[in-house]
């Protein structure tokens, strides 16, 4: 059975002291360069099918001749069915194996994404994005476990920070290139050419990612299961890191699905290849998103969600501007803040459990996408009520959520007796 580490001898005197080795990879090491590229191209894919239509969001209204609210369900239901199957999958995951599980995840989430041009109804189209929001649940159910038994746990935090920063290059990819092929030829030629690319990333992927070499398979068994979630929703630490992952999400989901519209709108009246391109302010979450270990060495965890959380305030208040280059700093500081926060607690999920890591980050990213999903309907109802200042309302209420919480566990550790050695 695979181990996370191996005895290695050292001789002293006449005799040999044995010291435990790890023989799981670190930055630098044989394999890691091909693992952190493998799932930052899941990443890629799996941010660029799951938020496909959300840049395109104006011209799905206006092609099948229906609301705001209602076109972002095609956000919506993708959302809502990855935050509905994670869990399943992650218990998959559990059985026959972090890398078989993405690869079939992949696999079916890039031949759904081939239909979804040739949608002929709204209906349709929310259908379609809900199955393949199931499908691409085996991504994030797996992603992080692989990374928690492959990876050393000093390098833990870069690496799934490097996996967040695929995600966000594959959000910001997937809306710049959908904004200019839909500006020309329209959203499901923009929708096709997405998924042509996905299927790209998603060979590479499973060429490039290295067997595992420290899985060891566990049960299908539901009681087994159930007594696993239980003991992970039982750890007020992990509840409170599932709560600001949730939060998070819920502002940045929001932000995202309405901006399109107020940028088509006065007094902004950009084309749809312009609106794509504001995407691009997603480098700045790569960004903040692999540089999160250094700035969780430095603030500490809280300190690093405290940041976070400040500096996506202080976006949702900028954005408030009618400047366009306002507007845009806006959308930087909030990316900045988002990933960088999302990254913390995300990692942190995988460092608090000691067992069953693929439910207990599973339970994150379930939490994570319901955010999401509430995110994009909460904000496109506040949007259509109360204009972007109504969405700017919703985010900042979640924001305060994510502070307090913040404050509960910064207590709550002062509180903690102090081990005795």
């Amino acid at each position: 059975m695979p181990t996370a580490s191996t005895e290695a001898s050292t001789s002293v005197g006449a005799g040999s002291v044995s010291t435990p080795v790890d023989s799981r990879v670190a930055p630098g090491g044989p394999g890691y360069r091909r693992m952190s590229l493998a799932l930052f191209l899941a990443g890629v894919a799996t941010f660029a099918l799951l938020y496909s239509t959300q840049a395109l969001l104006p011209l799905i209204s206006d092609g099948f001749g229906t609301t705001a609210s209602a076109a972002s369900w095609t956000v919506s239901a993708a959302t809502g069915a990855l935050a509905l199957f994670v869990l399943p999958m992650s218990a998959l995951s559990e059985r026959f194996g972090r890398r078989t599980l993405m690869t079939v995840s992949l696999a079916v989430a890039v031949t759904v994404g081939l239909l979804i041009p040739f949608a002929p109804s709204l209906g349709a189209l929310v259908v379609l994005r809900a199955v393949q929001g199931a499908a691409l649940a085996g991504v994030p159910a797996s992603a992080t476990a692989y990374l928690a038994e492959e990876v050393r746990p000093r390098a833990l935090v870069t690496a799934i920070g490097l996996f967040v920063a695929g995600n966000s290059v594959g959000g910001m990819s997937g809306r710049v290139v959908t904004g200019w092929v839909a500006q020309e030829w329209g959203w499901r030629v923009a929708l096709g050419v997405l998924g042509v690319v996905a299927v790209g990333c998603a060979v590479a992927f499973r060429l490039l990612l290295p067997a595992p070499r420290h899985f060891v398979a566990g049960s299908l068994r539901p009681r087994v299961l159930g007594r696993t979630v239980r003991a992970h929703l039982a750890n007020p630490l992990l509840r409170r890191l599932y709560a600001i992952g949730a939060l998070f999400m819920t502002v940045f989901g929001a932000v995202y699905t309405v901006i399109g519209y107020r940028l088509a709108d006065a007094p902004f009246s950009l084309p749809q290849g312009i609106i794509g391109s504001i995407f691009l302010v997603y480098l700045v979450g790569t960004v903040s998103a692999s540089t999160a270990g250094k700035l969780v060495g430095r603030l500490g965890r809280r300190g690093a969600l405290y940041l976070a959380g400040g500096t996506t305030t202080a976006g949702l208040l900028v954005s408030l501007s009618d400047s366009l280059p306002v507007v845009l700093l806006g959308l930087v500081l909030i990316t900045a803040g988002f990933f960088a926060g999302h990254a913390a607690a995300s990692s942190a999920v995988s460092h608090t459990a000691k067992e069953g890591r693929a439910q207990a980050s599973a339970l994150y990213q379930s939490a994570y996408y319901v955010g999401s999903s509430a995110g994009s309907t909460l904000g496109a109802v506040a949007f259509h009520a109360s204009g972007w200042g109504g969405t700017v309302s919703l985010g900042l209420l979640a924001v305060v959520g994510v502070v307090g919480i913040t404050v509960l566990g910064s207590r709550a550790a002062r509180r903690a007796p102090v081990p005795v050695h």
